[in-house]
């Protein structure tokens, strides 16, 4: 039997779960060095369960990826729509379809290439928005898309969190306040930018899905119910809880006033520290131990915090992992 030309939007994965996936990968058929059958092996091996295909300012080529994907193993069809004055991804995309790449900050006509992804049912993802290259610095405003990439793995062979990488996750996070209520802030997510041999899901996206298809992984991404992890050594679980009731990353926890309790718990980080950040910034730090399994616990009211997220540090500063916020109401 031939293999199909494209990959199939649904694998049978796990049911509902957390699912870990890079969308920001570049094979030999835009500027990367590895092949398709490369970045796929290379995926499977650092655990990753879905990958999208983002080849500069094209499609996924017919026969490429079809005979890659698995039933533990999804690709979504993508694009990284490369500017002049900034760089997008256009997730989830049917088979041959090209986002118009000749527009940039002022012409008006972003607007119109975004909906052609919303109208399709895809996601818009603002890349690198601080990276240090020509075109690389995004200037298109944020809304309109759907997510960030805050962290972006480019450079990940060397040097897997820098300061281009700070200052696009604190200018997220000082947007999150105003943004949180009025019900439209965007969820961010971390990417490898993979373009050569040792970056792949470094970092990666961690999504709460449905199911393990273009479909659900996409909602996931989109409503923020997601973190972001160095690698699959990091593992975590980040939840709020208010009497008998629950919610998880970028969900609303009804409060009805009363106290709060935000658990965290990792592992995968040695003597590192986890931090929670709120409207009011970080409020609250505490020590992992030497094996790097740890577990917090933070009280906290509506009224104190609109919203909580997490940050995970190595020892050096350098993020191990971040969260998407849980909005307290």
């Amino acid at each position: 039997m031939s293999s199909p030309e494209f990959p199939p939007v649904r694998a049978a994965g796990r049911g509902a779960a957390w699912y870990r996936g890079d969308c920001h990968v570049h094979s030999v058929h835009s500027d990367g060095e590895l092949t398709p059958e490369g970045l796929a092996a290379r995926a499977r091996a650092m655990r990753l369960d879905f990958i999208a295909t983002t080849e500069h300012n094209a499609a996924a080529k017919p026969g490429a990826w079809g005979h890659l994907a698995a039933d533990d193993f999804l690709i979504l069809l993508g694009e990284e729509v490369t500017t002049k004055t900034g760089h997008w991804l256009a997730l989830g995309l049917a088979p041959g379809k090209v986002i118009d790449w000749n527009h940039q900050t002022g012409d008006g006509r972003v607007g119109e290439c975004l909906d052609q992804v919303h109208r399709a049912g895809g996601v818009c993802v603002a890349a690198h928005p601080r990276a240090p290259y020509p075109s690389g610095d995004f200037m298109f405003p944020f809304p309109g898309f759907d997510v960030v990439e805050v962290w972006n793995g480019l450079w990940a062979s060397d040097r897997p969190w820098n300061a281009d990488n700070e200052a696009a996750l604190a200018e997220w996070a000082r947007t999150l306040a105003a943004d949180v209520r009025t019900g439209s802030w965007r969820p961010a997510m971390g990417n490898s930018d993979t373009h050569l041999e040792g970056q792949i899901g470094i970092p990666h996206t961690v999504v709460l899905a449905e199911e393990l298809s273009t479909t659900a992984v996409l909602a996931g991404i989109r409503a923020g119910r997601s973190w972001i992890a160095e690698s699959a050594d990091v593992d975590g679980s980040f939840t709020a809880h208010a009497d008998d009731r629950a919610a998880g990353l970028g969900e609303r926890l009804a409060t009805h006033g009363g106290q709060v309790e935000i658990r965290a718990a990792v592992r995968g980080v040695p003597a590192g520290t986890i931090s929670f950040h709120t409207d009011r910034g970080r409020v609250h730090q505490a020590l992992l131990p030497d094996d790097g399994a740890g577990a917090v616990r933070w009280p906290t009211t509506a009224e104190q915090s609109a919203f909580v997220r997490i940050e995970v540090r190595h020892p050096n500063g350098h993020v191990a992992a971040l969260t998407n916020p849980i909005v307290l109401v």
